[in-house]
This record gives C-alpha cells, sequence and structure tokens, in this order.
C-alpha cells in the first residue's frame, strides 16, 4: 500500500468546492470512511458513517437516518431525515484509526421531502443569520470555550480527580495538561483552525484554547468541531474531557464568553470613532437587546441544572444583569480594543450550550435592539458585587434566573426568543428540559443525605 499523502498538503480553503472536486480529494488523501455529523437540540455531536462505495450518495444528501431516535427532534411516526451536507466543512480528522482513514461534513438536517428541517439547530442559525442580513449586517463572533480534563477511575469511568494542581497560566511541571493541549492545537490546526491561545485556567485541570474570530456560522461550527477533538484526543490519552460548566465544588466553572459585534461589509457597525466611548448607536442599541432578553434566552446559553452552581458571585461568573466598559462582574463587558475590533463580550454563556441555538439567540436579542433603536442603560464601572440594593436599582440591574426551572419560565415569556428558534425547538426544548427538572427533583442527592439522614 502506498503511504497516504501527508495533512499538511491538505487545502486550507474549500469553499465552493464542487461535489467532483471532493471525491478527487477524498481519493488523493486516501479517505476510507466519511462522517456525516450534526448536533441534536441539546448540543450533543452526533454522526452517520459511511464506507467509500457511499461517498457519492452522501454527497447528494440522499443518507438518511431516524429522527426518531435523537432528542428532540421528531416523533416516531414522522422518523426518517436526510442529511444534507456542507461541502466547505470536508475535513480528515488527524489521527488514522485502525479500519482506515476517516473525513468528516458537517450537515443539515432535511425532510424526506428535501426541505429544510425546522428542528436543526444549524438552519436556525442560519435563518437569524439571513435576517441580520436583510437589517444590511453580518454578525462575527468568537468564543472562549473552557474544559476540565480528569483523570479516569480504575474501571476507566470519568472521576473529578485532576491531573495537576495548576492555576490560571501556570507552566510545567505545575500545569501536567500542557502536552495534551498541544496536541489539541496540532489537532485543530491540521483541521483549518487558526489558533491564537492555549493556557491553563484557574481551577486545577482546566484549560481553554482561543481561535480566531469568525462569521457566526463559522464559529458555531468551530465549536462543535472543537468539543469533538478535545474529547477524543483525551479519551486516547486516557483522560477525560468535560464541557459540564461546575465540575467540582468550590472552584471556578467553565465558561464559553461569547465575543460578538456586527458588520457593515468590511466595517465594523459597533465603532464610531467620534462618540464619547467610540461605540456607535448600533452598538449600544445592540448591547441592550442582550440585556433586555437575557433571562429570556439563559435556558438556551446555559442549559443545564449544573449551569446555575456556575453563575453564582464570588467565582467571575456574571449573576448580574448589567453592562461595562471595565470591570467583570456584570453581563456584558466591552474590550478596550476599538477600530475593526470594537466588540461586546457576553460573559454567561457556559460550554454545555448547543452553539447554533447559543449564537442564535444572542443574534436575536442584539438584533431586536437594534431594530427598536433602544436606548442603552448607563454602564455599570463598579464592582457589583459590592453595591447596596438602592444603587443597584438606580443602575436598573436584575439578577439572572437562580435555576433552570426559573430560566425555562422566562424563556417561555421572550416572544423575541422563541420566535428566532420557532415553534418546534421551542417545544421540543422545554418538553427535554421540563422533564430533566422533573427528574432532578426526584433524586435524593449527597447533600441531602449528609445534611439531612442523622438530624431528622
Amino acid at each position: 500500500m502506498t503511504s497516504r499523502p501527508p495533512l499538511t498538503d491538505f487545502p486550507r480553503q474549500l469553499a465552493g468546492i464542487t461535489k467532483a472536486q471532493l471525491l478527487k480529494l477524498a481519493e488523493q488523501f486516501q479517505v476510507d470512511f466519511l462522517r456525516l455529523q450534526f448536533t441534536d437540540i441539546l448540543g450533543v455531536n452526533k454522526n452517520v458513517e459511511v464506507p467509500k462505495s457511499q461517498f457519492g450518495k452522501a454527497l447528494d444528501g440522499e443518507i438518511m437516518f431516524d429522527g426518531s431516535s435523537i432528542e428532540g427532534f421528531v416523533r416516531i411516526e414522522e422518523s426518517d431525515m436526510l442529511l444534507v451536507p456542507d461541502l466547505a466543512t470536508f475535513r480528515i480528522l488527524p489521527t488514522d484509526d485502525e479500519g482506515g482513514r476517516v473525513a468528516r461534513l458537517l450537515c443539515d438536517i432535511y425532510t424526506p421531502g428535501h426541505q429544510p428541517f425546522e428542528g436543526c439547530p444549524r438552519l436556525t442559525l442560519k435563518r437569524q443569520i439571513e435576517r441580520a442580513g436583510q437589517l444590511g449586517f453580518s454578525m462575527q463572533a468568537g468564543c472562549e470555550v473552557e474544559f476540565f480534563l480528569f483523570e479516569r477511575d480504575a474501571q476507566g469511568n470519568p472521576s473529578t480527580s485532576t491531573h495537576d494542581a495548576g492555576s490560571y497560566f501556570d507552566l510545567t511541571p505545575v500545569d501536567q495538561g500542557e502536552e495534551l493541549r498541544r496536541l489539541i492545537v496540532r489537532d485543530l490546526e491540521f483541521m483549518g483552525f487558526e489558533v491564537e491561545a492555549a493556557h491553563h485556567e484557574v481551577a486545577p485541570g482546566q484549560h481553554e484554547v482561543d481561535f480566531r474570530y469568525a462569521d457566526a456560522l463559522t464559529t458555531a461550527d468551530n465549536i462543535a468541531t472543537f468539543k469533538f477533538v478535545v474529547r477524543s484526543l483525551a479519551n486516547r490519552h486516557g483522560f477525560a474531557a468535560s464541557f459540564m460548566p461546575k465540575p467540582i465544588i468550590g472552584q471556578a466553572g467553565s465558561g464559553m464568553h461569547t465575543h460578538q459585534s456586527l458588520f457593515r461589509g468590511k466595517d465594523n457597525a459597533f465603532f464610531n470613532p467620534k462618540t464619547e466611548h467610540q461605540l456607535s448607536a448600533v452598538a449600544l442599541s445592540y448591547v441592550e437587546g442582550l440585556l433586555q432578553h437575557a433571562r429570556g434566552f439563559c435556558a438556551i446559553t446555559n442549559p443545564l441544572i449544573n449551569s446555575y452552581k456556575r453563575l453564582v458571585p464570588g467565582y467571575e461568573a456574571p449573576v448580574n444583569v448589567a453592562w461595562s466598559m471595565r470591570n467583570r462582574s456584570p453581563l456584558v463587558r466591552i474590550p478596550e480594543r476599538r477600530g475593526e475590533g470594537t466588540r461586546c463580550e457576553l460573559r454567561m454563556p457556559d460550554p454545555s450550550a448547543n452553539p447554533y441555538l447559543s449564537l442564535t439567540v444572542q443574534l436575536a436579542a442584539g438584533l431586536d435592539g437594534v431594530e427598536q433603536r433602544l436606548d442603552c442603560r448607563e454602564p455599570v464601572n463598579r464592582n457589583i458585587f459590592r453595591m447596596s440594593y438602592r444603587d443597584r436599582r438606580k443602575y436598573q440591574i436584575d439578577d439572572l434566573p437562580r435555576d433552570l426551572h426559573e430560566a425555562l419560565d422566562r424563556f417561555e415569556k421572550d416572544d423575541v426568543i422563541k420566535r428566532a428558534l420557532g415553534e418546534h425547538l421551542t417545544e421540543r426544548f422545554l418538553e427535554a428540559k421540563r422533564e430533566e427538572v422533573a427528574q432532578f427533583n426526584r433524586e435524593v442527592t449527597e447533600w441531602e443525605i449528609r445534611n439531612y439522614l442523622g438530624r431528622y
């Protein structure tokens, strides 16, 4: 067997690639299997894998799967769904499996009648991007995705034992994840990412890899790919990677801070050099839109019961609906950079969120503010955690939901966010999450046993 061409020769840009060109590329790089990847409404990566003999059929969008088996898709009587690949997302996985070389394509979900499926998260984001385009804008976004690396127990199951005692920006030998982070960066770059930085985070075993700002769809695709790469590499090296928001009591949780801005063509619509803070009216209205709808979309950006263990005072995670030019205690922060880099940073999302739905609701909230030309409230440049109740009222500072149940109630009352997701996704998401809350409420936790069993 001839040696495979090195992945360093794989083209970085595939925009506009045709089916014939892609098949030729697959043959050139000796691809044996093709993964057709998509996400369910809860943000879990799914895939259907096909052998070389089915590549043509797969690229034509003719591969079916049982949608009734995927969380939140369809009922059993309407189960068949089609996987329609985005050819520009063709990437070869960096590590060959024993059975051969594997590539992947990200897919949209269509009905058997070749109509866009209203429950597809990726298509939902595309619809919101199209709405922004009709208003003359495109969204640019970048996410800081944090995660933990944990050891496995004797049975091979994930534990919450960390492999190091490192903290923010630590080095070897304290940071024992340095080598694995380098492997993650290497594999991401093989798959076309432009990685800007990688470092140890605040908590032991916690890490962050930052990749370049991009359009909203590319950023969501990158997050889905990033999770897959991190989990796969950790597993190959005997670790368990977790994007759970708050896995360890008393330690910082994992966030997915989302930087975002609107562009008109090549010009940043958030930048105005003539104003006091060099922020345009569009930027201020966008920020106010985020603030007014934050409690309504919190269930989407922070979708787990565990998410609200992170959103508590004392760990730099925001709990206050406010914005700031300087400090990090409010929900929205405006980084110092101006010009093309003018942006706002929403600090509440966590990495358990479906990246497509998370960006959908943020864009919808911001656009609502722009469309209504909302006047932005005053920035809060003080530490909110130390402010009096009277001062908090003065600045109109509300609190984020305290738990998932409250967040779902807020979501149900926010027509802008529900309209952005559509009726199908809204109903299925609420159904799945209400059941999750009900299951949790039926559980007896270790905390209850420890505090109540011997006392009552």
